[in-house]
């Protein structure tokens, strides 16, 4: 098909989809809360789950429906980052005790239920009190040059390998505004179909914005900030500065997700809800 006759050119970046999908978009179409509920109905032993307050990366355009959750930041005594976990509770749901990862941070309820969309609930790394370390790691193949080039996959992310982030560019939007890196977390040893995909962002935004904010404050560290990197919409991995076809949606300087154009703004945390799904039991 000649490109001008094609709906979605390949400068924009987006991806075609097979008939598999459309089936997913019916789905999405039955709304959150009904959506969990034939979730509950079909996985009667799941846990946790139901209306969750979370902080997120704004969406400001596109088709998602609420923000990517952001991830709270500590880095330890060597320069490594990690994401934070919830102190792991035992509560009673329903009737019957569950284990959830609970905490309060800046200001705000923080749990593992922040992270129970998009089959990321299923992950093992979601089990409260998994076996995992917590740090980032780096992705092999990202959509960066610079992590390509410079770091291995499964390498845990540092703070030394962002030295540039107050000037760095890609040729994307513009430059200085922040360094990324995509990784995993709370995903060793587990299989390629189960991490948990994240996105790292540095930037001298970050540091200003939590100068003035009691959640940023506690949830970012050194102008490092982190979420997880799942499109709210179809369950797509966007990037920050990671495709010159966002230019068309005005996201070269904003989180792009180039299966259907969300645009996600990484300098704008706002507080969101949904109907988080329950968690798969043993």
């Amino acid at each position: 098909m000649p490109e001008e006759e094609d709906k979605y050119p390949e400068s924009t970046g987006r991806r075609r989809f097979v008939k598999g999908v459309v089936g997913s978009a019916s789905l999405a179409g039955v709304g959150t809360a009904a959506a969990a509920g034939i979730n509950s109905a079909t996985a009667p032993t799941g846990a946790g789950g139901g209306i969750t307050k979370f902080m997120a990366m704004e969406n400001t355009a596109g088709p998602a429906p609420r923000g990517m959750p952001q991830i709270p930041i500590e880095i330890d005594s060597e320069g490594y980052l990690k994401g934070v976990w919830p102190e792991v509770k035992t509560v009673e749901q329903q009737g019957r005790e569950v284990k959830v990862a609970r905490m309060d941070l800046g200001g705000k309820t923080y749990s593992n239920e922040w992270f129970q969309y998009c089959g990321v609930q299923t992950s093992p790394g979601l089990k409260p009190d998994a076996d995992q370390d917590n740090y980032f790691r780096y992705t092999g193949n990202s959509k960066f040059t610079w992590q390509n080039e410079s770091v291995e996959g499964g390498q845990k992310i540092h703070v030394d390998d962002f030295d540039d982030y107050q000037t760095w560019g890609n040729g994307i939007g513009k430059s200085g505004l922040g360094k990324p890196a995509q990784g995993t977390w709370r995903s060793q040893d587990v299989p390629a179909s189960s991490t948990i995909p994240i996105q790292v962002i540095r930037s001298t935004r970050v540091e200003e914005m939590a100068k003035s904010n009691q959640w940023l404050k506690a949830s970012t560290e050194e102008g490092f900030i982190a979420n997880l990197n799942k499109c709210t919409h179809f369950c797509c991995v966007p990037t920050f500065k990671g495709l010159k076809g966002s230019k068309v949606a005005s996201a070269e300087n904003m989180i792009y997700c180039q299966c259907h154009q969300s645009v996600y703004d990484p300098f704008n945390i706002v507080e969101k809800s949904f109907v988080a799904l329950p968690r798969p039991e043993e």
